[in-house]
């Protein structure tokens, strides 16, 4: 029996990590859990009945000052439960557990989807101190690409991949009783150190968007923000663990938020981002510009927003479209599951993709 110590920082880590773990479990392996304050992750873990350890209570700030304090508060949490528990390996997504694996002489694998040039402050942080990197072969990892393994799948893929996962009807049901078609909008908060200047979905937006779409049917809002009184009425009322059958059956997804968008994406539902780090971001751009999956529009060009949703709306067979080209993509990826669980199982010698692409000049 093996320990093992997974660091969530964000629900959809909770999603990453979700089969591997009870995976491990499975086997007999011991698994530490632990997680700070973020959207939904403690409902979710709650939902899975996993015991876990919450290294940051209460809110943290938005300042560089309490960012930097709340971390360091964290990896003394995570280095003291790190020493009791001796773990064969950490892994996650966080700088805290490449801190403490130094520290005390622990491999920690860092696993990350976001370019080294769009998230600097978390690379200098936690790349020069982790064992390995994991990324996708569409993500940018500069100088730290000689320590990175890649490989050919997303996020994502480790619990979209249809090895992994099947919608649940009944939730699609729940949302449009009538039948009609409905849309999924997401407003995220936009707050962590790198979305310092950047925008997302207004209030302005928002609400034009819900006037447009309801026509077509039904409108459900999921946000990590407080919503404007008009429109608290469109929250979605469904468990967390049950958005991923909610964004399956949707007719499209708009929405601010990078990771739903990509969920969305590999789902085969039409997805539509409206923020600054459209053109930014590696996986996103070979979702768009390799497999036509998704389509981001920058916050300086509402008008194009919106002409690009008439457009869909105007597409006669726009969800047969999307299965088509979702089924390309998954010809070319990998169950991300699968790559995570051999590559813990052949630790510290796995094999990933050894020549990463460029993502934009592989799709010229």
């Amino acid at each position: 029996m093996k320990r093992y110590l997974f660091y969530l920082g964000h629900p959809a880590h909770f999603h990453l990590f979700r089969h591997v773990i009870a995976a491990l479990k499975g086997e007999g392996h011991a698994v530490e859990i632990l997680i700070k304050n973020k959207d939904v992750l403690e409902a979710l873990l709650d939902a899975a009945g996993w015991p876990y350890r919450n290294v940051q209570r209460g809110e943290r700030g938005d300042s560089r000052l309490r960012i930097a304090w709340s971390l360091l508060k964290r990896d003394v949490e995570v280095l003291r439960i790190a020493r009791r528990f001796r773990p064969h390996l950490m892994m996650g997504t966080s700088a805290e557990i490449a801190h403490v694996g130094r520290l005390l002489g622990l491999p920690a694998v860092v696993v990350n989807e976001d370019d080294h040039d769009v998230v600097p402050l978390f690379a200098k942080l936690a790349y020069p101190f982790a064992d390995a990197l994991l990324a996708p072969v569409a993500c940018r990892m500069g100088r730290w690409a000689a320590k990175t393994v890649f490989y050919e799948s997303y996020h994502e893929l480790a619990y979209l991949h249809p090895d992994r996962f099947a919608p649940d009807p009944a939730v699609p049901a729940a949302l449009a009783p009538d039948g009609r078609p409905y849309v999924v909008l997401r407003f995220a908060q936009l707050n962590a150190h790198h979305d310092v200047g950047r925008s997302g979905i207004t209030t302005a937006v928002a609400e034009r968007l819900v006037e447009r779409l309801r026509p077509l049917g039904h409108v459900h809002i999921t946000a990590e923000r407080p919503l404007e009184p008009a429109l608290e009425p469109y929250r979605i009322r469904i468990a967390p663990a049950d958005i991923h059958s909610a964004l399956a059956g949707a007719h499209l997804y708009i929405g601010d938020s990078q990771t739903m968008a990509a969920e969305a994406a590999v789902l085969g539902t039409p997805s539509l981002r409206f923020n600054d780090f459209v053109g930014e971001i590696g996986y996103l751009e070979e979702l768009e510009h390799r497999y036509g999956l998704t389509r981001g529009i920058r916050t300086d060009a509402p008008e194009r927003l919106f002409e690009q949703v008439e457009a869909w709306l105007a597409h006669d067979d726009l969800r047969a479209e999307w299965a088509r080209r979702r089924d390309r993509m998954l010809e070319d990826k990998v169950d991300l599951t699968a790559f995570l669980l051999r590559f813990i199982a052949e630790y510290p010698e796995p094999a990933g993709v050894e020549d990463p692409v460029d993502p934009v000049a592989s799709a010229a």
